[in-house]
């Protein structure tokens, strides 16, 4: 299956009016014959040069936008085939929030910058999202650590005496997982297979059998050999008084 995906240059999804912006079809086969395509707020479906823009190829350049040019963009092949789209807004205001166009991965940090028509833009500016406030920044940026699907919603900001920008959408897609080349650990054994893995002692010898019975009955048999020596010797005592009385 031939994809493409969609670019916007500079990358952000709002945009004043009278700025220019370029938006192109990155195509894996360029004979698929991308067309950038867009639906505004008005209900109106058309193509790159079709009264807004001017096609270059698979890139198409706005060099002047204005708020009806608020809309869906995507590219299309000639099968039908579809990119992913994008939420471009253009506002006549003088806040804009500066914002991913495209989802951001999980686990990335996100900056958001609140900036004006007009200099100095890095005034300080309060953040929301759904319409609640999240915190005011000094400088009109504001990071998000680390994002996770709670961090998707509408953001918009506010800066005092200069007005609030429209709000632009923060999606985030799933963290990319990378196969390890090396396998995972092995899970530490249970007490059970520890017990059960033990190697069974080795096998004595026929030598070391009897050595250890030697020892265990050698005390035994000295003290038998003792008891029988002694009782002779007592014996032999006992006895020799009665040869002499008969001499």
């Amino acid at each position: 299956m031939i994809h493409s995906g969609l670019t916007v240059s500079p990358s952000r999804s709002q945009f004043f009016e009278g700025e220019s912006v370029s938006l192109s079809c990155e195509e894996d086969d360029s004979s698929a014959g991308w067309t950038l395509r867009r639906n505004t707020t008005r209900g109106n479906r058309t193509q790159c040069g079709d009264g807004w823009g001017k096609p270059a190829g698979s890139t198409c350049n706005i060099s002047y936008v204005l708020e009806k040019h608020t809309g869906v963009y995507w590219c299309e092949s000639r099968e039908g085939a579809s990119s992913s789209s994008v939420q471009l807004t253009v506002t006549g205001g003088s806040v804009i929030l500066q914002s991913p166009v495209l989802p951001v991965m999980e686990g990335d940090d996100v900056t958001l910058s609140c900036r004006t028509k007009t200099p100095p833009s890095s005034l300080p500016a309060a953040f929301y999202k759904d319409g609640s406030l999240i915190r005011t920044e000094p400088a009109g940026h504001m990071t998000l650590q680390q994002v996770t699907s709670s961090d998707e919603g509408l953001y918009q900001c506010n800066i005092s005496g200069h007005g609030e920008s429209p709000s632009s959408r923060i999606s985030v897609s799933g963290q990319e997982v990378k196969q390890q080349e090396s396998k995972p650990p092995a899970a530490p054994p249970t007490s059970w297979s520890l017990a059960t893995s033990k190697a069974p002692p080795p096998a004595s010898s026929p030598l070391q059998l009897v050595m250890r019975r030697l020892l265990v009955f050698c005390p035994y048999l000295i003290s038998s050999l003792l008891f029988v020596s002694l009782y002779q010797h007592r014996r032999q005592g006992n006895t020799l008084p009665a040869h002499g009385a008969m001499n």
